[in-house]
């Protein structure tokens, strides 16, 4: 069984900067497609940012393009989720996730592997 342990969120005014962070002891990282995925209250989880398993390729919601950069180290077994300009729309649980597939993925279903969440809440 793969363990993802997300770290990072918190309660930021808008406007704010958060970082996320996602580890795993899966030796297995390097060759995985990671990604980011967020649930509000009420609504349907969904997609927020995907990274192939070298990093060459990144995937964004367009809600997210320019305020959030998804990054990995494969020698530290680790994803970010690098946010800035956070919003009150972006208040949700965030997931991590790992695909066998090493593509970055953008549905929730490419995916075999998720993490608890962290929360993010954005209020003033």
């Amino acid at each position: 069984q793969v363990h993802l342990q997300e770290s990072g969120g918190g309660l930021v005014r808008p406007g704010a900067s958060l970082s996320l962070s996602c580890t795993t002891v899966e030796r297995t990282f390097p060759n995985y497609g990671m990604g980011w995925f967020r649930q509000a209250v009420g609504k349907e989880r969904e997609f927020v940012a995907a990274i192939n398993w070298v990093g060459g390729s990144r995937y964004y919601h367009d809600s997210v393009k320019g305020r959030f950069t998804i990054a990995r180290s494969n020698a530290g077994n680790t994803l970010y989720l690098q946010m800035s300009d956070l919003q009150p729309e972006d208040t949700a649980i965030y997931y991590c996730a790992m695909a066998i597939d090493g593509d970055g993925r953008t549905h929730s279903a490419e995916y075999q592997y998720w993490g608890q969440g962290t929360q993010v809440t954005v209020s003033s």
